[in-house]
């Protein structure tokens, strides 16, 4: 079965948003999900490096999933201009639902690193499971967690500087029903020296 690579626009809430959706070689997915990437203001885009190993691994690991990366409003091609993280989640959401349409019978992630994370949780209704790389606890926006109902997996350096892992860990441990949490011996929130081992610990995810 030849690999499907499609670049596409996306409608969003404030005009088209720049994507890539991408199955799995070689073989039919089994799952889909959808990859937030971080900070527009700060380099965000989907081709981040740890984004794109997020995508990778969910695609080639146990999940098989197809991934479809996305340009959050105002990255590169991707119409509108940053909205804080409110417009974001909508983005999310219509990319999300884009998703859900091309494969409705398969279950849906949805994912993100770092700033990406946030929009992900926000975003998770109607997904069957959440994972968070790199969640930045440094914004004490920690209800979204507390409020959603859904496994969640945390992918997190040991050593992030917008996580720390004393941060992370005491959230981690208020937090109710299905969740794990992998640690990477990283030198910091990018996973810098260690991205083999980040995607290894989400080519074992289920």
């Amino acid at each position: 079965m030849p690999r499907r690579i499609e670049s596409l626009f996306i409608d969003g809430p404030a005009g088209r948003l720049e994507a890539i959706l991408e199955e799995p070689e070689e073989r039919a997915p089994a799952s889909a999900a959808l990859v937030c990437h971080p900070h527009p203001l700060h380099g965000g885009t989907m081709h981040n490096k740890v984004v794109h190993r997020l995508a990778r691994g969910l695609r080639l690991g146990h999940s098989r999933a197809v991934t479809l990366r996305f340009n959050f409003r105002g990255v590169h091609l991707s119409h509108g201009a940053y909205d804080h993280g409110i417009g974001e989640v909508n983005d999310a959401r219509a990319a999300a639902a884009l998703l859900a349409s091309r494969y409705p019978r398969l279950p849906l992630t949805i994912a993100g690193f770092s700033f990406g994370s946030r929009a992900a949780v926000e975003a998770s209704s109607g997904a069957s499971r959440v994972i968070l790389a790199g969640f930045p606890t440094v914004y004490r926006e920690w209800d979204i967690l507390l409020r959603c109902p859904l496994p969640r997996t945390f992918i997190q350096s040991a050593h992030d500087e917008f996580g720390p892992r004393h941060e992370l860990q005491a959230l981690y441990d208020r937090l109710w029903g299905p969740k794990s949490i992998h640690w990477v011996e990283a030198a910091d929130h990018f996973f810098t020296g260690a991205l083999d081992a980040f995607e290894e610990v989400v080519l074992d995810l289920a």
